[in-house]
C-alpha cells in the first residue's frame, strides 16, 4: 500500500523481520525460551500436556487493553500451553507448524488465520528468519462489537463467534486457509498497522475491523476448507452449517447427508452436540431470521417473503414466526 510516497508494506515488513533481544538470546545460545515472559504456571497435575502452562494475557498486554499483538519468537521451540486469551495468529510471511491438542500438525502459511480459543493446547515447531507470524492477544468482550455487527440472521457466523468466545466450545480451534482472499488481507494487515503504531483512540476502528473480518470469512465460506475445524465431526458440523446457510430455501436432511456420506441420525446428533439445535431447528431458525431481515429491508409482500425463504404453507409460516419473535410478520414490519 503506497500513499503519498509513503510504502506501508515495506514499513510494516522492516518492522516486524527486526530481530528482537528475546530472539537474539536464542540466537546466541540461550536453550530455552524464557517462560517468565508467558507463562504463568498451574500446579502440577495429571492433565494432558499443555494445561501445566497457560500464557497470561495480563503478561502480554498493558492494562485496560482487550487487543494486543506480538510478533511470535523465532528460531526456538514454544512448549505445549493453553492461553487465558483468544489468540488468532496471522501468518504474515513464511510458515509456521503448529500442534493442537497433542496431536492435530498444523502448517500454517503466508496470508493464513488461526483462531484458537483458551480450550486449545498449543505447541509451535522452530521458525526462521522469514517466517514472520503475529500474535493477537484478544480478551472476550473485544468481539462485542464484532457480534453486533454481523447481525443475527447467519448461522454460520454464530458458530464461528461461539467457537472463539464461548466458554463451552466444543471446537478449539479453526485454520482459515484465505491467503488469495485480498479483502481479509488487506483487513489483517491494517489492524497489524494500527496496533503496532500503538495510536490514540483506534479501539473502536481496531473493533469495527475485527468486525469485518468475521464478517468477510462467513461470507467467503465456499473459499473456506471444511478440514478448517479441528475433528471430523466438526468439519461435518461447519459443511451442515454452511449448507443451511446457502441453501435454506428448499434444504433437507437427506440432501446433506447423501452428500456427506453419512447417516441422517448421525448428522442430527453432531448437530445437536456442537450447536444445541437439531438440523430442522436450524433450518426454521435460518429461514425465519432471513424473513426477518426482508419484512425489515424490503416491500416484499408477506405472501412473497414467506415463499422466497422456502416455505408453501402460510398458517404454518405465521405460526411458526410469531412462537419465534412474539408478533405476526405484519406486527414486526410496523
Amino acid at each position: 500500500m503506497i500513499c503519498g510516497g509513503f510504502n506501508m508494506d515495506a514499513e510494516l515488513y522492516n518492522k516486524l523481520i527486526t530481530i528482537t533481544e528475546e530472539e537474539q538470546k536464542i540466537l546466541d545460545g540461550a536453550a530455552n525460551i524464557d517462560k517468565d515472559i508467558y507463562f504463568t504456571p498451574w500446579e502440577q497435575n495429571e492433565g494432558p500436556i499443555g494445561e501445566n502452562y497457560v500464557v497470561d494475557a495480563a503478561k502480554l498486554m498493558q492494562k485496560g487493553r482487550m487487543i494486543e499483538i506480538r510478533r511470535h519468537i523465532r528460531f526456538a521451540h514454544f512448549p505445549a500451553h493453553t492461553h487465558n486469551y483468544v489468540e488468532l495468529v496471522y501468518m504474515y510471511s513464511g510458515q509456521s507448524r503448529h500442534i493442537l491438542n497433542n496431536e492435530d500438525l498444523i502448517e500454517l502459511k503466508q496470508g493464513e488465520l488461526l483462531f484458537l480459543n483458551q480450550h486449545a493446547v498449543q505447541e509451535i515447531l522452530p521458525a526462521g528468519k522469514e517466517d514472520i507470524a503475529v500474535n493477537f492477544i484478544i480478551l472476550p468482550q473485544f468481539f462485542d462489537r464484532a457480534i453486533a455487527m454481523m447481525g443475527s440472521n447467519n448461522i454460520l457466523k454464530e458458530f464461528l463467534i461461539n467457537s472463539l468466545t464461548g466458554k463451552d466450545a466444543k471446537t478449539s480451534y479453526i485454520h482459515f486457509k484465505v491467503s488469495d482472499i485480498l479483502p481479509i488481507q488487506n483487513l489483517m494487515e491494517n489492524m497489524i498497522w494500527n496496533l503496532v503504531e500503538k495510536k490514540k483512540q483506534t479501539n473502536v476502528i481496531n473493533e469495527t475491523t475485527m468486525g469485518l473480518v468475521l464478517m468477510n470469512l462467513s461470507s467467503f465460506a465456499e473459499e473456506i476448507s471444511d478440514e478448517s475445524f479441528g475433528g471430523y465431526e466438526q468439519q461435518l458440523v461447519f459443511a451442515a452449517l454452511k449448507y443451511i446457510q446457502e441453501h435454506y430455501p428448499d434444504a433437507s436432511l437427506d440432501e446433506l447427508c447423501s452428500a456427506l456420506g453419512e447417516q441422517n441420525y448421525y448428522i442430527s446428533r453432531i448437530l445437536k452436540k456442537y450447536t444445541g439445535s437439531n438440523f430442522k431447528e436450524l433450518l426454521q431458525k435460518r429461514k425465519l431470521e432471513q424473513a426477518s431481515y426482508l419484512l425489515l429491508n424490503t416491500t416484499l409482500t408477506t405472501a412473497r417473503i414467506m415463499e422466497e425463504v422456502g416455505y408453501d404453507n402460510s398458517s404454518y409460516f405465521h405460526k411458526k414466526f410469531k412462537e419465534y419473535y412474539g408478533m405476526t410478520p405484519k406486527e414486526y414490519r410496523c
